[in-house]
């Protein structure tokens, strides 16, 4: 896809995930770096995967199967969306 001179990349580069809420890949990978680890906290923090559903499995795949750095804090019932808020109002 040619992109136009007054574009940013930003524009272009701007794939939704959830079209329910608009949220992007950019958006779930930040949540993912602040410490959601599973499609249900990447749900708390931008609604994405809480209509009709159909992004959660693209959602998976974005998290990925790896450890997640913040999964210790979790299961000791520790927060580990902290950073949720700045996200939001980042994106």
């Amino acid at each position: 896809m040619a992109r136009r001179p007054n574009e940013s990349r930003r524009e272009v580069n701007r794939v939704y995930v959830c079209n329910c809420f608009g949220v992007t890949e950019a958006q779930v990978k930040k949540h993912a770096e602040g410490g959601a680890c599973t499609p249900r906290q990447i749900a708390s923090a931008c609604k994405a995967g809480t209509d009709c559903g159909s992004c959660v499995r693209r959602i998976q795949a974005l998290l990925g199967r790896g450890d997640c750095p913040r999964r210790e804090s979790a299961d000791q019932g520790m927060p580990v969306l902290s950073e949720v808020e700045a996200l939001e109002e980042a994106a």
